[in-house]
């Protein structure tokens, strides 16, 4: 049963949510104010380019567009291999240099993205509609939200406590706006892919001109899975595979922290990283991502070693040397973990983490050890978010706001950001949010790519980085 909400009805506002939780939504407001396309044809040329690695990935982003599943994979690693050889003058000045229309130039945007660099146009945006529901044209700053904005949420099931901060995240940027607000209509997923599939085609045939969710990764596979979507979408999970045309994704997942923490790292030009990694598949799937990044632009992991080993002098004394230190373990084992990289003389080199340093951290005269190392947080507790309070003062007054729940509230808040946001994210050129979790821009896959805020430990207590989100 769809949950709805009406900007202009208070009554069926209410129906929505808990009336205390609508009461808090509207004191995280409250205090926020007082604390105050065009359509292209595809090239079909050759690229005029000396560099044969361009020339080389061009043929394989022709050749791409016919592929799927792991074949597709794999033919994007390699050109993203390619793309990487080149420094960035090179990079810029060879995708300034492509066709529009050329399907090497999403590769090439993105690589551009990724390395903090800008873009020298648009990327193309054939397949995006961004009219339907007759929406108001844009305000100046580019916000042009829906006009009636479906919600998939696991409101019951597995996922459902996860889900709650999400929800209130998204309510709370949906109150904070003054301005024109969709309709908003929430339906339960119960986590499963056949409640996604039903729940959107409800959508569909209710009105719905744009939907946000699902959320678990089995539920973002079965939609995309469905073939066109008539609604756009975007999800908020990703599955190893770029949405479907005109369509967009968002994610925390933990590959993009590998990714954040290898341009980190390749900032600090450390080229030789030891890697200490937990067993869970969450800090599996960081180590991974992290290292196939580093493999991209010509820096290595040296090794992968586990939280529990004893002795890191054979790691630090191998030909080569390290240049810095990589963490995918929770604060507990981090803290058992610096005396022994201390006694190999890695204390002294960069060291960075994934966001799991937090877990299990909060008490200033334990985390002292912990001071020094770096990790991507949510940039709402650094720079603040427009629209919503610090996350102490939120935490006081919304449960899903605090603690471990505070990074999935900060995730719904900047889906709405999105939603409002989305066409001047897919159009204007070098266009980004500065949103409650970081600089959120959008590749020409439909990805949203975030560039976190950092933050480290000093005198055991977790503080930002200056200048942290610095790309």
């Amino acid at each position: 049963m769809p949950m709805m909400v009406h900007t202009k009805h208070a009554a069926r506002a209410r129906s929505l949510h808990r009336t205390v939780l609508k009461g808090m939504i509207a004191a995280l407001v409250l205090a926020a104010t007082l604390s105050a396309c065009s359509t292209v044809a595809p090239h079909s040329g050759t690229v005029a380019t000396a560099n044969p690695a361009v020339a080389q990935a061009a043929q394989l982003a022709r050749s791409g567009a016919t592929l799927s599943g792991a074949a597709r994979q794999a033919n994007d690693n390699e050109i993203d291999r390619l793309l990487s050889q080149l420094d960035d003058a090179s990079l810029s000045r060879e995708a300034a240099a492509l066709p529009v229309g050329e399907p090497l130039y999403n590769y090439a945007g993105r690589a551009l993205l990724r390395r903090g660099l800008p873009l020298p146009r648009p990327f193309d945006r054939t397949a995006w509609k961004f009219n339907a529901g007759e929406r108001p044209p844009a305000e100046s700053d580019g916000y042009r939200p829906p006009v009636k904005l479906a919600v998939l949420l696991p409101l019951s099931g597995n996922l459902a406590v996860a889900a709650s901060p999400v929800r209130d995240g998204l309510l709370a940027g949906y109150y904070g706006e003054q301005r024109r607000r969709p309709d908003v209509v929430f339906y339960d997923t119960v986590g499963t892919a056949d409640g996604t599939l039903a729940a959107y085609d409800k959508a569909v045939t209710e009105g719905s001109d744009f939907v946000v969710g699902p959320l678990g990764r089995d539920e973002v596979a079965a939609l995309y899975g469905k073939g066109t979507l008539p609604v756009p979408v975007l999800a908020l999970n990703r599955i190893g595979t770029e949405p479907p045309s005109g369509n967009a994704s968002f994610s925390l997942s933990p590959e993009d922290e590998g990714l954040a923490a290898a341009e980190y790292l390749l900032d600090l030009n450390a080229k030789r990283v030891l890697v200490v990694g937990g067993a869970d598949e969450t800090q599996r799937r960081a180590v991974a991502a992290l290292r196939g990044r580093l493999g991209e632009r010509g820096a290595v992991v040296t090794d992968v070693a586990s939280e529990g080993t004893s002795d890191f002098v054979p790691y630090a004394s191998k030909d080569g040397g390290v240049d810095a230190v990589f963490l995918a373990v929770r604060g507990p084992s981090a803290r058992m973990l610096m005396p022994r990289l201390a006694a190999a003389g890695l204390v002294g080199k960069p060291r960075v983490a994934t966001s799991q340093l937090l877990s299990g951290t909060g008490k200033p005269t334990e985390d002292a050890v912990l001071d020094g190392i770096a990790f991507p947080s949510e940039a709402w507790a650094t720079r603040g978010a427009r629209g919503l309070p610090s996350p102490a003062s939120a935490g006081m007054m919304l449960p899903t706001a605090k603690g471990a729940a505070a990074r999935l509230f900060a995730f719904g808040y900047d889906a709405w950001q999105i939603s409002a946001y989305l066409e001047y994210l897919a159009t204007a050129n070098n266009a980004r949010i500065e949103g409650a979790t970081g600089t959120l821009r959008l590749d020409g896959f439909g990805n949203v790519l975030r560039v976190p805020a950092w933050s480290t430990f000093r005198s055991g207590v977790a503080m930002p980085l200056p200048q942290g989100d610095r790309r």
